[in-house]
């Protein structure tokens, strides 16, 4: 029988979305000064409400709760994804493909976590 999950920090999905803060925080370190508080700003505010928001959803109580956090959760995975394409087309980023590759690993396990928590709600 698996672990019972008692920490956010125990959810794999969250360990993977602040792996990801983590690199975004490293990359964007190389960005020209001019975007210190333009593109760089929005990719680390993006990243960071991914993990932030998995951590705000596993402490709430209800099931509806939690998926609207993990909702809010991806869709601010995917406004990162978009900044990572822009990075590279503006020639700040030499290849994003690991940095989108995190992303979807991020994207599979929210997923999962959240049909998981569909199925609590249905009693299978």
């Amino acid at each position: 029988m698996a672990e019972k999950i008692t920490r956010f920090q125990q959810l794999v999905a969250w360990q993977e979305a602040h792996k990801l803060v983590l690199e975004v925080y490293r990359v964007t370190e190389k960005y020209p000064d001019g975007e210190k508080f333009g593109l760089v700003s929005q990719m680390r505010r993006a990243a960071v409400s991914t993990p932030a928001n998995i951590a705000e959803g596993f402490k709430r109580r209800g099931q509806r709760d939690k998926v609207h956090f993990y909702n809010i959760a991806q869709a601010s995975l995917e406004e990162l994804k978009y900044y990572f394409i822009l990075s590279t087309d503006l020639n700040y980023l030499e290849n994003h493909q690991a940095l989108m590759a995190q992303a979807e690993s991020v994207s599979r396990l929210m997923y999962r976590l959240m049909i998981s928590i569909e199925q609590k709600q249905q009693g299978r």
